[in-house]
This record gives C-alpha cells, sequence and structure tokens, in this order.
C-alpha cells in the first residue's frame, strides 16, 4: 500500500481491550477457547464433506467453501488479539495493519458472495428441480467460488488502498481490537471525507448487492413452497433453507450496522462489541447450524467420527 511523504506514523496502537487490564487473561483463556472451537468444527465440517462422497454435491462444495472463508476470516484477526492479551503488546506496524484490513475485508466479502450463490443455489434446487443438474454443476460451483474470492478481495484492495494511501501522521491508537475502517480513518491527518463516501460505496455494493440476491431468491422460493399442497412437504423443502437464513440473518445484521449506519465517536465502542459477533459468533455458528439442522451432515460426521477413533489402527 502506498505511503504519501505526511505519513510519519510507522506503527498503530490497537486498544481494543486496554482498559480492562485486569481481565487480560481471562478474555486470553475464553478467546482461545471459542477460536479452537471455530477451528475444530469448521476444520471437522471440512473434513466430512471431503470424506462423504454423498457430500460432493453443490450445496456443500459451497458450504466447504464458506467454512473455509470464514475461518481465514477469524485467523486474519484472532491470533494477533490472543498475541496482545498475553504479551500486552499492542503495536501493530503501518503494513501489518494494512494486510490485516485486507485479508479480514477480502475473506468478509467472499463470504457475502458466497452466502449469494447458496442462495442462489437453493432457488434453482427448489424452483427449478428439473434444470438443477444442468444448471448449478460442479464447474459453475467452480466458477461461483472464484468469482466470489476474487471480487471479495478486489474490493478489499480497493478499501485497503483507499484508507491508507492517505497521511498518518499521529495519533496512533486504534479504539478497536482489529484495524477495522471506522477507527483507523479517523487516524488519518487530511480531510478523509470523500473516501469515507467512496468506502461506504464499496461495502453496500457488497453488502446491499448480495443481501438484494439473497432477498430475490428467497422470494421466488417462498412462492415455490407455497405452492406445494402437503404441509409436510412444505416444512421439508423449507427445512433445506433454515440453516442458511439463520447465517445470512446474523451475518448481514451485524455487518449492516457496523459499515453502512454513520457513527459518532461513541459507538466505536459499540462497534468493538459487534464486531466480537462477527469475528467469533458467525464463524462459530455456521458449522453448529448446519450440523445440527442438517441430516446428511450428521450423519457425515457420525461416519467421520466412526473413521477416525473406532477403525483398527495399523
Amino acid at each position: 500500500m502506498p505511503r504519501g511523504n505526511e505519513s510519519t506514523v510507522s506503527l498503530f496502537l490497537l486498544l481494543g481491550f486496554s482498559s480492562l487490564e485486569e481481565r487480560q487473561v481471562l478474555l486470553f483463556l475464553v478467546f482461545s477457547l471459542v477460536y479452537v472451537i471455530i477451528l475444530t468444527s469448521n476444520i471437522t465440517i471440512m473434513a466430512a464433506i471431503s470424506v462423504d462422497r454423498s457430500l460432493h454435491t453443490p450445496m456443500y462444495f459451497l458450504l466447504f467453501a464458506l467454512s473455509f472463508s470464514e475461518t481465514c476470516t477469524t485467523m486474519a484477526v484472532v491470533p494477533k488479539l490472543l498475541v496482545s492479551l498475553l504479551s500486552g503488546n499492542l503495536m501493530i506496524s503501518f503494513l501489518g495493519c494494512a494486510a490485516q484490513m485486507f485479508c479480514f475485508f477480502g475473506f468478509g466479502g467472499t463470504n457475502c458472495f458466497l452466502l449469494s450463490a447458496m442462495a442462489y443455489d437453493r432457488y434453482v434446487a427448489i424452483c427449478k428441480p428439473l434444470q438443477y443438474p444442468v444448471v448449478i454443476n460442479r464447474r459453475v460451483c467452480v466458477e461461483l467460488v472464484t468469482v466470489s474470492c476474487a471480487t471479495g478481495f478486489l474490493i478489499a484492495l480497493g478499501i485497503s488502498s483507499l484508507i491508507f494511501s492517505l497521511p498518518f501522521c499521529g495519533p496512533n491508537a486504534i479504539r478497536h481490537f482489529f484495524c477495522d475502517i471506522s477507527p483507523v480513518l479517523r487516524l488519518a491527518c487530511s480531510d478523509h471525507h470523500i473516501t469515507g463516501i467512496a468506502i461506504v460505496f464499496l461495502c453496500a455494493f457488497v453488502l446491499l448487492g448480495t443481501f438484494t440476491g439473497i432477498i430475490l431468491s428467497y422470494i421466488y422460493i417462498l412462492a415455490a413452497i407455497l405452492k406445494i399442497h402437503s404441509a409436510t412437504g412444505r416444512r421439508k423443502t423449507f427445512s433445506t433453507c433454515a440453516s442458511h437464513l439463520i447465517v445470512v440473518i446474523t451475518h448481514f445484521s451485524c455487518a449492516f450496522f457496523v459499515y453502512l449506519i454513520p457513527k459518532s465517536t461513541a459507538s466505536l465502542d459499540e462497534d468493538t462489541l459487534i464486531a466480537l459477533s462477527y469475528t467469533f459468533f458467525s464463524p462459530m455458528l455456521n458449522p453448529v447450524v448446519y450440523s445440527l439442522r442438517n441430516r446428511e451432515v450428521k450423519s457425515a460426521l457420525r461416519k467421520l467420527t466412526a473413521h477416525t477413533f473406532l477403525s483398527p489402527k495399523m
């Protein structure tokens, strides 16, 4: 990321939990436990999808990609947070901050596009079942994941480039536990009004664009479900979408509040609390929701567990 001649700041201080100095060890233990759960549950879901051939379908291919992307989103932020809590070192370099923001929003944007792709997959499966094998095949799935990733990181490159091309000459204290947009942008020395508008436009493009696609897909899905005469059939069809809907509501409600609603300085503390939700809760929610509500995934997890722990050792 380019830096102007006025950019004298070479590092930032992440002050997200600095006011809770006496609880640093407790926070480290809690966040470490949640992080282990996130890694274990998502890796288990990905392993189950990889091993069980019955899950080698477009829907689970997209779920695999979402679990991987969610895990990487967390990895962009949590390891640095844990090191800071344990060592008390709150510093992050200028380039390290830019890289963290780029990776976080790259994978975060990828998650949004993948959730939209999953809604489209359910739309085709329910509304056009005879065309599903042709419309949603392996090649299309790979293209959807590739485009989702490429677009997410292209947007992230635009956001991080806009922010870190601004001059930073002090102060360098970020009121957050990672390099998020608003707390970093407030530290810029020059007028960043136009930059802020451009960043809101990019965030709106990702969030509103993908959410609109999801809403349109579910309007058609709901119309198709209402045409099913059997209550059991309606319930069974809707159950295939319920897990996805829970994840969508959690993911987008937090993102809309943080990145599309204008902020006052006081509300940065609220953003920190909400950021904990989409940094820790959402990546942990995905595998739990899909494993508890999905019969095929539960069956694959049982097979994986039996194969891992009950198979005879050589």
